[in-house]
């Protein structure tokens, strides 16, 4: 028996504000747990000065010292810290360019020591390389 005669059946919905609340949470989630690409590299924070941006040229060596004292060739971590280990890096680096003449150019970072930064000069003399610069930021950075 249909005891409801006069009144019309009532359509079903589907109400999305709880989906969206869900789809939300989720997110929140996903972004708190997801680990971010990490670079591999040293962390360095170059001193300042005052001074003109030079363009970048084909036959420069980068060496990255950080604050620890560990060394980078050109992006590639040099095993030993040693003077002898940095040099024979300097000298792999620059027969692999071919260069003339190439430019040493030192990142070190502003705490490192400078028993590092002078081990590096000496290690790029003995390589035979004569032209060393020194990378700096500017001091509105």
């Amino acid at each position: 028996m249909n005891f409801q005669r006069g009144r019309m059946r009532e359509e079903p919905e589907i109400n999305l504000i709880p989906m969206i609340d869900i789809l939300l949470v989720i997110l929140i989630f996903l972004m708190v747990t997801t680990t971010y690409s990490k670079y591999t590299g040293l962390e360095i924070n170059l001193p300042t000065a005052d001074a003109e941006q030079k363009t970048e040229q084909a036959n420069e060596i980068n060496v990255v010292v950080n604050h620890q004292g560990e060394v980078m060739v050109n992006r590639n971590v040099v095993a030993g810290r040693d003077v002898e280990a940095i040099s024979l890096a300097l000298r792999r680096v620059a027969e692999a360019n071919g260069a003339q003449e190439p430019v040493v150019i030192i990142s070190a970072d502003a705490e490192a020591t400078h028993q590092s930064v002078i081990d590096v000069m000496q290690a790029a003399q003995q390589a035979g390389l004569a032209h060393i610069s020194f990378a700096t930021q500017n001091a509105g950075n």
